[in-house]
């Protein structure tokens, strides 16, 4: 009978669980968390010590920060036992807790991740800009491994993918019935939970969506530096032709940043086919200073528009055919953006000379939307007068060198 083997994880649901910071040296200064998960032996000279991030329900097997798994002596013991080769047991004090906890550290690295039995696999690749990864597994889902290529390995972690901490059923069993708390098992050997159809399906959505990715990515940088530091949380679902929300940022000559949306323009999830989507992409400028541009007003400002013209077909056709106003809710956005209802207005579509108004894509065209915003007088006027109006505020905005540059902190053209 083939071998069996689990992903162990922390069980999420037991309500009112504590949860555990990073560990600190007696100073308390904060150790490399890293070398705990990368599947080799650490050493260590410090006392390790853990705060207690949220109190609670203290359990026998923890996740702290940054998935170090953190155990007590009950598990210490059972692994001790079973796997004495696979692991390093890192003694940790844990702030207000008795008892002789450790740091579970797997030392053994297997090559195993069964890519074809896998739900989906991603490889880093030179396009990403990281090519101390190429070669390595960008995200893999659905985890399938060979067995085969174990050995007598019990606990150990993946190779390419060290997320990923792996026990083998004699493990699981036993810790089962220690009763130990905290663990969630999931089975990662025996047959693919998809189709072979949905299998296919699903590599023709990974190689469109690196298509999609790698030469959007290319054209953003032709506009600055890509930030690759700056990580905005993907949002997954709502409107967006693949189901996926993203933003960038771009650091512009001047100290200008250009934030844009990263996904209007993505294939049909749903087809399964090459397009551009809805054939466009939102594109915010700023002057301003910006400390945080996942907690900024203009990612805000830019995530609502992009939503309501994921929603509304009826603004996307405006928006191609020339302009669109556009107001949104303005709850957390600077006061002197919000009229007296509390909404922000935006002027969407001004052409401008330092960003091209369109980009190509292996599916075809995508037109680069300004997204500039208005002061509550200029958004009045511009509902007063209507397309006289508009074109009135745009040669104002180029008459005093604005252009489509977004300000929270100016004084109003009318």
């Amino acid at each position: 009978m083939a071998s069996r083997y689990y992903r162990l994880a922390e069980d999420l649901d037991i309500p009112d669980r504590w949860q555990l910071g990073a560990p600190v040296d007696q100073r308390g200064q904060t150790v490399n968390p890293w070398q705990f998960t990368k599947g080799n032996s650490v050493q260590l000279d410090a006392v390790l010590r853990m705060p207690v991030s949220v109190g609670g329900k203290p359990l026998d097997f923890t996740l702290a920060e940054l998935d170090i798994p953190v155990i007590d002596p009950k598990v210490a013991a059972i692994l001790s036992e079973r796997a004495p080769g696979d692991v390093q047991l890192i003694p940790v004090q844990i702030d207000s807790q008795p008892g002789a906890h450790r740091i579970l550290v797997a030392t053994r690295l297997v090559r195993c991740i069964d890519d074809s039995a896998s739900e989906e696999v991603r490889y880093w690749t030179p396009e990403d800009g990281r090519p101390e990864k190429v070669g390595k597994y960008r995200a893999v889902s659905g985890m399938r491994i060979d067995p085969t290529k174990v050995g007598d390995a019990k606990v150990f972690r993946t190779w390419g993918w060290t997320l990923a901490l792996i026990v083998s059923e004699d493990i699981k069993d036993a810790l089962e019935r220690a009763g130990v708390t905290g663990l969630k098992f999931t089975e990662v050997t025996g047959p693919s939970a998809i189709s072979p159809e949905e299998r296919e399906r699903n590599r023709r959505l990974i190689e469109l969506r690196e298509q999609t990715d790698a030469a959007r990515q290319a054209f953003w940088r032709t506009l600055g530096t890509l930030d690759e530091e700056v990580i905005i949380p993907i949002v997954v679902g709502g409107n967006w032709p693949a189901r996926r929300q993203v933003w960038r940022v771009i650091h512009r000559p001047e100290g200008r940043t250009l934030l844009v949306t990263d996904g209007l323009s993505d294939f049909f999830v749903d087809r399964a086919e090459p397009s551009v989507g809805f054939g466009l992409e939102l594109a915010l400028e700023t002057d301003e200073p910006i400390k945080d541009a996942e907690k900024s007003w203009p990612l805000m400002l830019l995530a609502q528009m992009g939503n309501e013209i994921a929603e509304h077909e009826i603004l996307r056709e405006k928006v191609k055919a020339g302009f669109l106003s556009m107001e949104v809710a303005g709850q957390g956005l600077p006061e002197p953006l919000l009229t007296k209802e509390g909404r922000v207005g935006g002027l969407l579509g001004m052409a401008t000379s330092t960003l091209p108004g369109c980009f190509i894509m292996p599916a075809g065209e995508v037109r680069l939307v300004t997204v500039k915003v208005l002061m509550p007088v200029e958004l009045a006027y511009l509902l007063e007068h209507g397309k006289l109006g508009r074109d009135e505020l745009v040669r104002r905005f180029a008459q005093q060198g604005q252009a489509h540059l977004s300000r929270a902190w100016r004084q109003p053209v009318v």
